[in-house]
């Protein structure tokens, strides 16, 4: 039995990424947000236009992508109803948000150097994705309410950082699913995946490697 609704938010489930940015002054902004998605080795990110991050992106052309485990719920939790921008704008401040200069300290997170980008990493996620901004996308172009307030970037993975852990065994260039346990958004709750496999995938019995691009 369905029933026709309109939800005010459509988050059914989705990674939490930390997003690491560089500020103007060369400090470091930090931004949890999970409306992302992949495609080989690129990245849609889902941003307000307002926000220090999509700022940054588009001044530097670069950020770090930072994916926390479950273990980390406690630390981005910190990160919530926060904001780099000093004057915060008014749809955040009706949300209780308020301006924190150094999220990494905030959060107890570590930065630390990247390889390619001037973005730091976060030492605490197993996964950190170094990237560079590919095109910028807005939305809504043809909602008179709506125009202006959002962005899409595609972003490019340059450089990929996985804690051994999760990796499979014997196959040093793949992530093993049975040991990553990815911090879940799904309608503004937290959730982690459970163990083990619901069902056999007749996907996983093509080779990763033939995705390689």
């Amino acid at each position: 039995m369905h029933r026709t609704i309109e939800p005010a938010i459509l988050y059914f489930g989705t990674p939490v990424v930390l997003i690491s940015t560089v500020n103007e002054d060369g400090s470091y902004n930090l931004a949890p947000m999970s409306s992302a998605w992949w495609l080989g080795w690129r990245c849609l990110l889902g941003l307000a236009a307002s926000s220090l991050t999509p700022q940054n992106m588009l001044r530097t052309r670069e950020c770090v992508l930072n994916l926390p485990s479950a273990a980390q719920a406690t630390a981005v939790n910190r990160l919530a109803k926060t904001t780099g921008t000093e004057v915060v704008p008014a749809a955040k401040l009706r949300r209780g948000y308020r301006f924190v200069r150094d999220k990494f300290a905030l959060a107890g997170l570590t930065p630390e150097p990247s390889e390619i980008v001037a973005a730091p990493r976060v030492r605490e996620c197993p996964v950190q994705l170094e990237a560079t901004v590919e095109a910028v996308h807005p939305l809504a172009e043809n909602d008179l309410t709506a125009r202006g307030r959002q962005l899409a970037f595609e972003v490019r993975i340059r450089c990929v950082h996985i804690e051994e852990s999760i990796l499979m065994e014997g196959e040093p260039n793949r992530v093993d699913p049975d040991k990553w346990r990815p911090l879940i958004m799904s309608f503004q709750k937290f959730y982690q995946l459970a163990p083990g496999q619901v069902h056999e995938s007749r996907l996983a019995e093509i080779s990763e490697a033939l995705y390689r691009g």
